[in-house]
Order: C-alpha cells, then structure tokens, then sequence
C-alpha cells in the first residue's frame, strides 16, 4: 500500500486533476448503489463506503443506496433459536421470519448505514418499500429450476408490481442521501422481503439511473479461467449464461444487472466490495476495478 503522504503534491493535484472530466459528465445524475458483503460488514471499508457516497454526492452526482443484510438476518435468526430455509437462492420468509427481517433491515442495517453517511458529512435519510409508497410487491411464485410444473411456497418473497420513485426524487433534490430496505407491500398492506439486487436493478431502470453499481464479494465477471471480463456488452453475457460461465449466486446479480442495462441505465458496475474507495476508482478513474456492463 502506498503511503498516501509520500505522494508529491504535484502528482496528488494530477490525479486529482484526472477526475475532473468523470464529474463533469455524471454531475447532476442518478447512481443507484447496492451495499452488501464485506463492504458492509468490515468497519474500515463501512467507513471508506461512506465517504465515497458522501464524495459522490457533493460533487453533484445524485447516490441512492439499497443495502442487503443477509448475514445480519441470519445472526438474529440463530438468536431465535431459527434456522434460515434457503429454496434455489431464495430466504423461505414465514411471518415470523418477516419481523425479523423488517427490523434487521429497516431498524438495525439501515440505520447503521444512515449513521456511517451522517459522520461522514452527508445528510442521509431511510426508507424502505412502504415509504411514499414506493415498492409495491407480490407474493414471488417460485418455480423449480428443472420442472417448470412445481412450485414452491418461499413465504413472504416478494416480487416487484411496480416502483414509484417520487420519494426518492424529491430527497435527492434536496441534498439527502436516500438509503432503502429492500422491503415492499402487498395490496392487502402486508410486507415482502425483496431480493436488494432486484430492487436495485429495479429502482435504477425506474429513476432512470446513469449507473447501477453492485458491490459484492467478488472481483467482477470472471471467465472460465478465473479472468475478470472488465467489459461486457448485453449480448457477450446471454453468451456466458448459455455456456454456464456466470452461475450460482452470480445469476440473480446478472440478470437484474443485464435487466437494468437492457433497459435504459447506462452502465451496471459490478465491483470488489473488499477493494477500499472502489467505488471511488470505478466512477472517478479510468481504472477498471471491476466488470462494467453496457447497453450494446
């Protein structure tokens, strides 16, 4: 690692410098953010996120965050004496696991992350799904991967109906940093544990977002060979779905990602979460830290 310090000031002002055309060009526009694995859960890189996103913000983009909390679920659940059902991926969520999912995320995670923005000089603000009625849902009908006849029941997953962003608009407008729990309604008011990837992706395509930046544990797409693609188009990973290049946890990521890209969001980051400032060195630098995925 190199000693900050020991840069010649020189050298500072001109990477400094290099930046000046990525803030030119994203000033004044949307960037959704999905927080989750070790960028979450590491206190050094939970404060780096934070100034990053704060940075992000005074320099005039607009960051919207939508965090995960996997990990955090499961610490409250084994507190319970309850043990996580997984399905294809999927958290099975009966009602008793629903509270504890909407006070993990909406009370604990989301306000950790509202405080860590807040230290950092930004004026975060919450939400989740039910917020100015933002994330409508229903209940995920999963279907088995290898018999499309079989269905099984998850609980309260939800699936997105629709997203109205208005909530969300109107804080970006006014400076605050909107931070959401991937929690949504149902029209008889009940809750829906929401996949944070979808959400985001979703969120991203409905604001109309320049970018959508995933961080997650990995260093971007790898191929078979364990290289990461820095560049993909569209078309290249319907390519790598078919030979089986991108799977396991990857999928639900890409396909929201490809989703986003296929529908209007510029560019879909995905990055190292466990790589200090990487957000910082993917939007800022011409440095690739990650796969980025483009429209066509």
């Amino acid at each position: 690692m190199t000693d900050i310090q020991s840069i010649a000031p020189r050298d500072k002002a001109e990477i400094l410098a290099q930046a000046l055309p990525y803030i030119r060009k994203f000033h004044g526009k949307t960037l959704v953010i999905k927080y989750g694995g070790n960028a979450m859960t590491d206190p050094a890189l939970q404060a780096d996120f934070a100034e990053d996103v704060v940075l992000l913000k005074l320099v005039g983009m607009n960051p919207v965050v939508v965090h995960g909390g996997g990990p955090q679920i499961e610490t409250a659940l084994n507190r319970l004496g309850k043990k996580g059902e997984f399905i294809q991926g999927m958290r099975v969520t009966d009602a008793e696991t629903m509270e504890v999912v909407e006070w993990v995320l909406a009370g604990e995670v989301q306000q950790d992350i509202v405080g860590l923005i807040n230290q950092a000089g930004g004026k975060a603000v919450g939400l989740t799904g039910r917020d100015g009625g933002m994330i409508r849902a229903q209940k995920l009908k999963m279907v088995d991967n290898q018999d499309p006849n079989k269905e099984y029941d998850v609980g309260q997953v939800g699936d997105i109906v629709s997203i109205d962003p208005s909530v969300v608009k109107a804080l970006q407008d006014d400076a605050f940093i909107p931070v959401i729990s991937p929690i949504g309604f149902g029209e008889d008011n009940e809750s829906y544990n929401i996949n944070a990837d979808v959400v985001a992706s979703k969120l991203a395509t409905v604001l109309k977002a320049e970018k959508l930046v995933l961080l997650t544990n990995t260093p971007g797409v790898l191929d078979k060979s364990g290289q990461l693609l820095t560049d993909l188009t569209a078309k290249r990973i319907d390519e790598l779905f078919a030979d089986g290049t991108i799977s396991g946890g990857m999928l639900p990521k890409i396909a929201g990602a490809l989703d986003a890209a296929k529908s209007g969001v510029n560019a879909v980051h995905i990055i190292d979460g466990r790589v200090p400032h990487a957000m910082l060195l993917e939007i800022l630098t011409e440095q690739a830290f990650g796969t980025m995925i483009r429209s066509h």
